[in-house]
């Protein structure tokens, strides 16, 4: 006797099974599960996957659009003072409430796991605070994970070391940082140095914000890199953006890579936001705002999609959903072939969730039963169509459904209705 039974999914590694789940976990997966369940979940010619994984997002900022005004020119910079002028009008109740509505459109996308990082530069911890309430909240169907993010630079910000500890000490998971805000390259270089041993000293992971700007020079990440090894920290370690990356000569790239994948640092791209924010000083030719995805992933460094931004000071769109992401990275990064297109799938499922460091994340006997029905074929549909989600289930609990995208036409001597449905290569 089963809880649920999900029959005939198509699961992303081409294998069609019956996922047989009792409480929160995964019991049986099998070809063919002749038991009884008491609710059943048909996903004939369907992608059954785990849930999807947003490594990296400013839950403290979602949803807090044209508050008190719109980024007028679309840059980081601006965005960042127009975040510190929403921080002194917010109220901890208000944080909590957008946190909580994003959470609600996460969990209908089948977006079950998210790393936030939260703006440690204020001295109320007042957001830190919310989505500590948040986390424990949404606990019982959605994992969140929280950065100490001194957004103003730990050590620009007079308070802001004392502040990150503070939050530390109240729970949050993660150390954060961002080196190329600090005032000059050498202080950003010492805090990353800084906190990279506070990090250790704790037994806790980091995820810095790093180089996120069009300046080759900001080579930050490959100060991260050589602290993450001096420390012991491998495999613990991300750097999100990267951007500069993408302007940095080519020698010094076949330098720092391999540093990278010696130190098992992981590699966050976001691509909505990189795309949107950098090169907006340039002209023509002009910057794809990337870091240089398909490279890392050569040297075999863990690349891990980011949505980073919905409805915030920085950016002025976005659903929650994965595949979006993905769909945009695998364009700009010109991830193309089949194998590539595949590869962007598991980047937002299975690869952020190594990235995060996800214990019982999967579609195998003992997981945590977890995953999305979807209403494509298979991972490379699922990004063409940015599919709909058939049915979300959470810890063994079905906690989201919806409809096929289905139309209805009106065409002489046509069907009657559309699947935009097609067989992938």
């Amino acid at each position: 006797m089963f809880d649920l039974i999900v029959k005939g999914g198509t699961l992303p590694d081409g294998r069609v099974a019956d996922i047989g789940i009792r409480g929160d976990r995964i019991a049986a997966v099998e070809a063919r599960l002749d038991a009884v369940a008491r609710e059943v979940i048909d996903a004939t010619g369907d992608l059954v996957s785990p849930p999807f994984v947003d490594p990296h997002f400013h839950m403290d900022a979602t949803l807090s659009y044209g508050i008190p005004r719109v980024n007028a020119s679309g840059t980081l910079l601006e965005g960042i003072g127009l975040w510190g002028e929403l921080k002194q009008v917010m109220t901890q109740d208000e944080v909590r409430d957008r946190a909580l509505a994003y959470c609600d459109w996460a969990v209908s996308m089948g977006l079950l796991a998210i790393r936030s990082h939260v703006d440690t530069c204020d001295d109320r911890l007042l957001g830190v605070e919310a989505l500590l309430d948040v986390r424990e909240t949404v606990k019982p169907y959605l994992d969140l994970q929280l950065v100490a993010f001194p957004q103003d630079g730990v050590f620009r910000d007079p308070t802001a070391w004392d502040n990150t500890v503070r939050a530390l000490d109240l729970g949050v998971d993660v150390v954060g940082g961002i080196p190329h805000f600090e005032r000059t390259m050498a202080e950003g270089a010492r805090s990353v140095t800084a906190l990279c041993e506070l990090a250790a000293e704790r037994g806790l992971p980091v995820d810095m914000h790093c180089d996120e700007t069009d300046d080759p020079m900001s080579r930050h990440i490959e100060t991260l890199a050589a602290e993450t090894t001096r420390l012991g920290l491998q495999g613990r370690v991300a750097g999100s953006h990267l951007t500069s990356m993408h302007s940095m000569d080519n020698y010094y790239v076949s330098k720092l890579i391999p540093l990278m994948a010696e130190a098992q640092v992981a590699a966050i791209p976001n691509p909505l936001i990189n795309i949107t924010i950098q090169g907006r000083h340039d002209t023509y030719p002009k910057r794809r705002g990337l870091t240089r995805v398909k490279e890392l992933l050569a040297a075999g460094i863990e690349v891990g999609w980011g949505q980073d931004c919905v409805l915030d000071p920085w950016y002025p769109l976005g659903t929650a959903d994965m595949l979006d992401v993905a769909f945009m990275g695998m364009h700009v990064a010109q991830m193309t072939h089949p194998s590539e297109m595949r590869h962007c799938f598991d980047m937002v499922t299975e690869g952020n969730a190594r990235i995060l460091g996800l214990e019982g994340y999967g579609l195998e006997v003992g997981d945590m039963a977890s995953l999305v029905v979807l209403d494509a074929g298979d991972p490379v549909e699922a990004l063409r169509l940015r599919a709909g989600r058939l049915a979300v289930v959470s810890k063994g609990k079905v906690v989201a459904r919806g409809a096929r995208g289905d139309a209805a036409l009106d065409l002489p001597g046509r069907p009657g209705s559309v699947r935009r449905r097609h067989r992938s290569v």
